[in-house]
């Protein structure tokens, strides 16, 4: 959804818009300081009612024009799912929810752009942060000619009350009440927590700052029991019912977050050099991260799977450090959607108290044969084979003990 109001002769330029104060700030900062007439774009990614206030709020603040899309089929159908089947995990827990939506973001600003005619893009990212980097060099790869404006590093304010004058002077609503002394990221795939208390990685998140999930201690005393479906890669059921790509996401999200699944609190390493401690809530992500890799474990090859995670780990900082659009990037992906055409199958899933146990898994292609590993039954194995085997992988380290075992023989003669 779009409005617009009339057109002047001055540049314009597209602003991710969230309807906060921050980039509401920096709306009017683009205008009164940059000369820009501002096109403002909010992306629909499962935000909820905030998207349309955003837009209004936007053309109320000055904006000649004002987007809204939905983005959330597109969202989880061609950036979360296709990241989903690398397996990915930033530095063994992060499943990467702020990481993946940037891509989308800036792709659509840049869009926006070439349709407005405008020549800059911008956005509410601080020079400290990730995102600054994940939004630049989408729109860079995207169109190498763009012009990125970033207000936190160019601007003169040093603190919040330099910013809050800024917006009683323009008429911006400043809020009166106590914000949550944390900053908050949501979409479809998490919702983050970062600043504030949680700048000191001793500090306990508090209770009530969750979102997406209850608490463990106060989830149901009976466990559920869930099915998820896949087929050549991607989850397609839950339960037996055939949903969307975003439905399911966020039915998924729906049944983690009743049984208190998929919060993680980590000290990770930001790209631009520092460490800085995140608290996320990524219950449908970890609930189908699980499910993934019970139906892999029958359907991949033992050297594909180990090597398709080996890749994952690079995957995974490919997302996090903004290079979606790279071109290393899209050619892993052409590898990682070839190994999982083999992905289907379904995985039973056990959620109890903050707990998402696989137990039970079968696939129409599966790998395991069970006569073969059978204690009972040896199938087409000769267990006599092994012995050989062994012994030719253990030939370079009884050559090296025997070449050990004479130097140490000489070193004692010497004594």
């Amino acid at each position: 959804m779009t409005q617009t109001s009339p057109t002047s002769s001055r540049d314009k330029i597209v602003l991710a818009y969230s309807g906060g104060l921050d980039t509401s700030i920096i709306l009017k900062w683009l205008q009164t300081e940059r000369n820009y007439d501002v096109v403002c774009f909010t992306a629909d990614l499962g935000q909820g009612d905030e998207v349309e206030e955003a837009r209004v709020k936007a053309l109320n603040t000055g904006a000649v024009a004002a987007y809204a899309l939905d983005l959330r089929e597109e969202f989880v159908r061609d950036y979360v799912f296709p990241m989903f089947r690398s397996s990915a995990l930033y530095e063994g827990y992060y499943l990467l929810g702020t990481s993946i939506a940037r891509p989308l973001i800036a792709k659509k600003m840049v869009e926006i752009a070439a349709q407005e005619g405008a020549v800059a893009v911008s956005h509410g990212a601080t020079g400290k942060g990730n995102d600054q980097v994940r939004f630049e060099m989408t729109a860079y790869a995207l169109n190498p000619d763009i012009v990125t404006v970033a207000p936190w590093r160019d601007w003169d304010f040093q603190g919040r009350a330099d910013l809050e004058a800024f917006a009683r002077e323009h008429g911006i609503p400043v809020p009166t009440t106590k914000k949550d002394p944390w900053s908050t990221d949501a979409n479809m795939l998490h919702i983050s927590y970062e600043g504030g208390i949680l700048e000191d990685p001793w500090t306990e998140p508090p209770a009530h700052m969750f979102k997406l999930t209850v608490g463990p201690e106060e989830a149901p005393d009976t466990a559920e029991y869930v099915e998820v479906e896949f087929e050549n890669g991607d989850p397609v059921a839950l339960n037996g019912e055939r949903l969307s790509p975003a439905e399911l996401l966020q039915k998924a999200n729906e049944l983690g977050g009743r049984h208190g699944i998929g919060r993680i609190d980590l000290v990770e390493n930001r790209f631009v050099g520092m460490k800085s401690r995140g608290v996320y809530e990524t219950p449908g992500g970890t609930l189908l991260y699980h499910a993934r890799r019970a139906v892999e474990s029958l359907t991949l090859d033992r050297e594909v799977l180990h090597q398709r995670d080996a890749l994952g780990v690079k995957y995974a900082e490919l997302v996090y450090n903004g290079f979606w659009f790279a071109p290393e990037r899209e050619a892993l992906q052409v590898y990682i959607d070839h190994v999982a055409q083999s992905v289907t199958g379904t995985a039973r899933l056990k959620l109890y108290k903050g707990n998402c146990d696989v137990v039970g898994r079968k696939a129409p292609q599966s790998l395991y044969d069970k006569d073969l590993v059978s204690f009972e039954a040896g199938g087409d194995y000769n267990q006599h084979d092994a012995g050989a085997f062994i012994k030719l992988n253990a030939l370079r380290m009884r050559v090296q003990a025997r070449v050990q075992a004479r130097a140490e023989q000489k070193d004692a003669a010497k004594v």
